[in-house]
């Protein structure tokens, strides 16, 4: 199965499917490009040296400057999926592994990728996904709650938000006198099993 990685931040999960593919004999998915939404992503320097091909489409990369500036968020949105979308049909991706991918898909990508796009979120969805649940705001307020645990979760994305089948749950016990950076540290770890995991079973249950 070709995968195309989408990525904003550091990429630490885009390393774990790195190694993973590297080091594992019969891996059922490669690597053929990954795409961030900004180039100040450390990710794509990952992906440079593993020799994956790697592009930046912003707003501004994509619409201009002048265009970027007036356009509301959705307008900005759809217009970074849909050079994703040109992307992914020109490197021949067969499925889209979001690993810390800090945009909203919108428009013709959900529907050509439907059921073959997987979101890595650091919680356990149901709970404490949906708008403006992302990062360090998702272990605040995992930590506001008093819950007794939390992890993360791997799941295919459809047109709602952290809304789509779970595939895959790692879970993580909450400590007394935790905060944001120690639930962090604890979870990060899953989080790499789990997105090698929840790609393993795409790629298997579609049979590419």
């Amino acid at each position: 199965m070709n995968i195309a990685v989408f990525v904003s931040g550091g990429g630490t999960n885009l390393q774990a499917l790195i190694d993973y593919e590297k080091n594992t004999a019969g891996c059922p998915y490669h690597i053929v490009l990954v795409a961030s939404n900004t180039k100040k992503a450390y990710a794509l320097e990952r992906a440079r040296l593993a020799g994956i091909p790697s592009f930046v489409r912003s707003p501004v990369s994509v619409l201009g400057a002048d265009k970027a500036a007036g356009a509301d968020r959705d307008q900005k949105r759809e217009a970074v999926s849909d050079a994703m979308l040109s992307l992914c049909r020109e490197h021949k991706a067969d499925a889209i592994v979001l690993a810390g991918y800090l945009s909203v898909l919108k428009g013709a990508i959900i529907d050509e990728y439907k059921d073959r796009i997987v979101n890595l979120h650091p919680a356990l969805l149901p709970k404490f996904g949906g708008v403006g649940m992302w990062g360090d705001n998702v272990h605040q307020a995992v930590l506001a709650s008093g819950e007794k645990e939390s992890g993360c979760t791997v799941h295919l994305v459809d047109s709602g938000c952290d809304t789509g089948k779970i595939l895959v749950q790692k879970k993580v016990p909450v400590m007394e006198g935790d905060t944001v950076e120690s639930l962090y540290a604890r979870i990060a770890p899953k989080e790499h099993e789990a997105i090698v995991e929840g790609v393993c079973l795409l790629a298997h249950g579609n049979q590419f």
